[in-house]
């Protein structure tokens, strides 16, 4: 069993990152910049934002966090974007997720422009990605490919499960792994709620990426022996011996699974790191574009 190092991978990124955000500097002069939307003071979107913007600032971007209270209105928000959607100086733009429930998510989304949309949710970034043509790559689906590739894992004629069904994660997951690529090519199952028999599909898959945000949710009976897990669980639980009163736990009950497979994704560490190292690349993309 090798453990798949999102810490390892992600640094790997930020290095080859930061070398060519030199590099687009020297030539246009341009620093690559992210502008980000907070919404209220959720713990989680506060921690997530937060890991964003220092992450930017180590590979050399700038970066802009507008912060709204939880009870902004729509209209608020949205002249924020249309006013980052004009500013040359912006190149990518990210609106944190879940939003306020009286905010019309999807609304928010499409107003962003698809040149500088980093998240890579927007209908036009989606539609494109599944065309396989050049697009900005919902970032945690992105990540995951790129550890994938670092590690040189070879996943042509498998078979890969999935497990979840947003549009965050598990569809545009499903979509990668079954285009003409390496990693690529595989066979894909897309499971969720509604799936029966849902045990003995994943012990028929060489790959399950867990993404349903339901804490051990992937046991040991449901994986067959020298399969690769990749956990995109990403979950608070209450942990009264941790300083900050909760624990991070993953979709896979790791503890169980790991003497089973052939690679597996910590959490902490695995997957959640490669979301922002992706989301990093997207930015950098969007400003190589702009300076077209």
């Amino acid at each position: 069993m090798e453990i798949l190092s999102g810490k390892i991978v992600a640094e790997a990124v930020k290095t080859q990152i930061t070398a060519d955000t030199i590099l687009h500097k020297n030539n246009t002069g341009i620093t690559p910049h992210l502008a980000a939307i907070l919404i209220g003071n959720d713990g989680a979107s506060e921690t997530y934002v937060a890991s964003k913007i220092k992450n930017c600032a180590d590979v050399g971007f700038k970066s802009t966090l507008i912060r709204f209270d939880g009870d902004a209105s729509q209209a608020a928000i949205e002249a924020a974007i249309v006013q980052l959607n004009n500013d040359t100086a912006v190149h990518g733009i990210l609106v944190q997720l879940p939003l306020p429930k009286h905010i019309n998510e999807q609304q928010i989304i499409n107003l962003i422009n698809p040149l500088k949309d980093v998240d890579g949710f927007h209908p036009i970034s989606i539609g494109n990605m599944v065309l396989g043509n050049a697009s900005f790559i919902p970032a945690t689906p992105y990540g995951i490919m790129l550890m994938l590739k670092h590690y040189g894992i070879d996943t042509v004629g498998k078979h890969a499960v999935v497990i979840g069904r947003s549009n965050i994660v598990g569809r545009p997951m499903s979509i990668l792994l079954s285009q003409a690529t390496n990693p690529g090519n595989c066979t894909v199952t897309l499971c969720h709620s509604k799936t029966q028999n849902l045990k003995a599909i994943c012990k028929e898959a060489d790959i399950v990426i867990a993404a349903l945000g339901i804490p051990g949710f992937l046991k040991a009976d449901m994986v067959k022996e020298g399969a690769i897990i990749i956990d995109v669980g990403i979950t608070r639980v209450a942990d009264s011996s941790k300083k900050t009163g909760f624990a991070i736990k993953g979709d896979v009950d790791f503890d169980a699974v790991a003497p089973k497979a052939s690679f597996i994704t910590p959490v902490p560490g695995g997957v959640g790191l490669m979301t922002i190292a992706a989301l990093l690349t997207n930015t950098l993309t969007a400003a190589k574009l702009a300076a077209q």
